[in-house]
């Protein structure tokens, strides 16, 4: 029995916590960290968690024992290898290597393989953790979620669990199983009570989960139908309705950028400025003085 009953309690306690640069983490549903570690061995203890670990420049001799054996291999500029849970792993890396590590709790979501493979897939039936993996769907996917959370400064739980799904199929597939999608986007009832839910609570951290359970599907089904049926991700129609109840404030109060974060579901000011950047183009306080004083706006160009 391992005294670390996460791998989120070892990277943030054990003897790698001194490499650890960034963390980012939803509470039980996806952790992330960056870190910077020197050529050693290194054994981690066994946890109830799947990693992936992202090499994120490459060219690092890896010889490690993840779970399905033992393998040596030099690592591909973004590649992945994946340790198994609950299986005490150990590695050796000759140089310096910058990682990248996400982290999904078996608890929380071999629940969503359940749903999407009808009680077919588990953790522990994927053939993943001998050897490395660097295809430009799972580099891509992981480079998303990275972005999106370094924008949003903490992933929001409907990035995590909208992302991890995403993640998850991609991984089921390098390892032989395919999570094939239902067909077809979401019936119009259920599209409507998802969108009227959005409306209702644009400014809460909602979940996928619970738009999930409002449509009467599994987790993984629900993201990729609503995709079907509206054109963008669920975060990214959330996104929306944030940033038009922001651009409303902004036009027709005198409420404090400060203020108005917080009210459209965003953690802080600089946040907002952020996605607003991304979106618009412009800070929120550009945008305020632009659309009051078009003339002055434009002179200042």
């Amino acid at each position: 029995m391992s005294k670390y009953a996460s791998f989120a309690q070892w990277y943030s306690e054990g003897p790698s916590a001194t490499y650890v640069h960034s963390m980012k983490s939803t509470g039980g549903i996806l952790s992330m960290y960056g870190s910077t570690q020197p050529g050693q061995e290194m054994d981690t203890p066994a946890v109830p968690d799947l990693v992936i670990y992202q090499d994120v420049l490459g060219g690092s001799r890896l010889n490690a024992s993840l779970g399905g054996g033992r393998f040596d291999v030099t690592m591909e500029n973004g590649g992945c290898v994946f340790a198994a849970p609950n299986f005490a792993v150990n590695c050796r890396v000759e140089t310096t290597h910058h990682i990248r590590s996400f982290v999904f709790p078996v608890l929380h979501w071999q629940t969503m393989l359940d749903e999407a493979s009808d009680g077919k897939i588990s953790f522990d039936s994927l053939s993943i953790y001998r050897g490395a993996f660097a295809t430009p769907a799972l580099k891509g996917k992981l480079r998303n979620l990275w972005a999106l959370c370094e924008e949003e400064a903490a992933p929001s739980r409907m990035l995590a669990r909208a992302a991890g799904c995403e993640i998850l199929a991609e991984i089921c597939q390098l390892g032989g199983t395919d999570l094939a999608p239902k067909k077809g986007g979401l019936a119009p009832w259920a599209e409507r009570r998802c969108i009227e839910m959005m409306h209702a609570r644009f400014a809460d951290d909602l979940c996928v989960d619970e738009l999930a359970v409002e449509a009467r599907l599994s987790s993984f089904h629900f993201a990729r139908m609503f995709k079907q049926s509206t054109g963008v991700t669920p975060l990214a129609y959330l996104t929306r309705l944030r940033l038009e109840k922001a651009c409303e404030l902004l036009e027709h109060t005198d409420i404090p950028i400060t203020e108005i974060a917080p009210d459209v579901g965003y953690s802080s000011n600089q946040v907002l400025a952020r996605v607003f950047a991304k979106h618009m183009h412009m800070s929120p306080s550009d945008y305020r003085r632009s659309v009051r004083d078009p003339a002055r706006s434009y002179a200042m160009r």
